[in-house]
């Protein structure tokens, strides 16, 4: 029996690809990652797809991938990398053979894009994604005397936003970025804002109201 006409074989590949090829965006693997995944997803397609039909469903997952990418480096308010993941499942869903390849190979992309989160646990995270979330909670106990206390220093200071705030996103103080988080509020871009608490490096911001 061809191993390609099962309908689960495409979970294995498009989970691995999917794996492998948003864990290169995660992690610094120098193409390692990257190769591998791309090597999975172009059999995926390539096993079910005709010439013309393959360099089409190809590009739209990539095209998914780089929407991800723009979002993690640029944008950093999810809306690119939701869009993006939707493309990916769109292309992999409408090459299936059959309706249930088709879940399969969705489930095999959204298991293989959560599961590359693992790979922050064991290789080193790209320098992209440290402006998505706030993760760093830094204490005086921890050692990080001299960056707290630069941090404290913005309390009741006043700047602008670089990026939109929804909630999470960057703003300028005293000609210097700095990930800050709204509280609940959504901020557009080149407002007015003011530091109203600081907790370790996690700034909160609130709109000020220029008259």
């Amino acid at each position: 029996m061809d191993i390609f006409s099962l309908d689960w074989i495409g979970f294995i590949i498009t989970g691995f690809g999917t794996l492998f090829l948003i864990g290169e965006m995660l992690v610094n693997m120098r193409g390692f990652f990257g190769l591998m995944g791309l090597g999975f997803i172009i059999v995926y397609f390539a096993v079910y797809l005709e010439t013309g039909s393959f360099i089409i469903m190809l590009i739209v997952y990539l095209i998914g991938l780089l929407l991800i990418i723009i979002d993690g480096k640029i944008i950093n308010d999810g809306t690119l990398a939701t869009i993006g993941f939707a493309c990916m499942l769109t292309a992999v869903a409408l090459t299936a053979p059959n309706l249930y390849a088709g879940m399969y190979a969705v489930i095999g992309v959204l298991l293989g894009g959560f599961s590359s989160l693992f790979f922050l646990k064991v290789f080193k995270k790209r320098d992209m994604w440290s402006k998505l979330t706030l993760v760093d909670q830094l204490t005086k106990e921890a050692g990080y005397n001299s960056m707290n206390e630069e941090y404290e220093q913005l309390l009741n200071e006043e700047g602008k936003t670089v990026s939109n705030l929804r909630p999470v996103g960057t703003v300028q103080i005293k000609n210097k970025n700095y990930s800050a988080i709204s509280n609940g509020q959504w901020i557009p871009e080149n407002a007015s804002i003011k530091v109203v608490d600081v907790d370790g490096t996690r700034i909160l911001v609130e709109k000020v109201n220029n008259v």
